[in-house]
């Protein structure tokens, strides 16, 4: 049961003098990657085969992602009337595509899948407080703020099953660390890269992934501030059983603030140069 629905939301409370010009192409870019989530539900539903109890879950999971891109999409439209979402998305499938036909997670276990899962979620609901947080425009605040929300209620949802596992898998601290990080360093892969690409750049245009991610990250960094990389740390030790709201939470968050100011001024330095 999804928890709101598009229809719910203010749609005339839009207010194009509250737009900020880098938002719109994240937001589009991000559009298209919530809208993908049935292909990652064929996926999960393949490496957890056997288990109906999860396979429903995805399935629920993803509902509520693509419900995601459709509220994105169609504010996007608001924003840039030019832009068409549907069309986007379809370019989109053609540029990027998930490897769904698999017997097995590619984490190695299906406690690692769903470490990688809970990753996602996290980086998720962070980015999308930090969106709503840093734009003025109203409706696309409410629409971050129900999306957020549902992010780390899906970051329980994988956490839960993973515990779940782990009593079967028995991963340790290390290599669920090792998992964690690995899907961490994914934020800046092709699948980010592809979504920019196929909605912000001409047809016709080759495809550049440096630009295409430096567009993206010069524009998505800036808008996170320590209270959000807080909570992301926080949700990072607990995935992988160390103890949150430490001394350690504490310089590993402030260092990892510092990384994403370094490297959104190095984003920003690449585009401009």
């Amino acid at each position: 049961m999804k928890h709101w629905r598009i229809e719910q939301l203010d749609w005339d409370a839009f207010d194009a003098t509250k737009l900020d010009p880098d938002v719109i192409p994240i937001v589009k870019a991000a559009s298209v990657v919530e809208r993908n989530s049935l292909d990652y539900a064929a996926y999960l539903n393949n490496v957890f085969i056997g288990d109906p109890d999860f396979a429903k879950a995805a399935d629920a999971w993803a509902v509520e992602e693509v419900q995601h891109g459709d509220a994105l999409g169609k504010w996007a439209m608001l924003a840039d009337p030019t832009w068409d979402y549907k069309s986007a998305f379809q370019r989109y499938r053609q540029t990027y595509k998930i490897d769904k036909d698999v017997d097995a997670s590619i984490r190695g276990s299906r406690t690692g899948e769903l470490i990688a899962r809970c990753m996602v979620e996290t980086g998720t609901s962070s980015f999308y407080t930090a969106l709503a947080d840093s734009t003025d425009e109203p409706v696309l605040k409410a629409i971050c703020k129900q999306i957020a929300a549902d992010e780390f209620r899906h970051f329980k949802l994988f956490y839960d099953h993973m515990h779940r596992y782990l009593g079967r898998e028995k991963l340790g601290v290390i290599r669920r660390a090792q998992i964690a990080l690995g899907r961490v360093l994914e934020s800046e892969d092709d699948e980010l890269a592809s979504a920019f690409y196929t909605t912000n750049v001409p047809e016709g245009t080759d495809y550049d992934y440096g630009r295409c991610i430096a567009d993206y990250m010069a524009r998505a960094m800036p808008r996170y501030r320590p209270n959000h990389i807080q909570r992301v740390v926080s949700m990072i030790f607990k995935t992988i059983g160390i103890k949150p709201h430490s001394v350690i939470q504490t310089g590993t968050a402030k260092l990892m603030y510092r990384i994403i100011q370094f490297k959104s001024r190095r984003y920003q330095k690449q585009l401009a140069g």
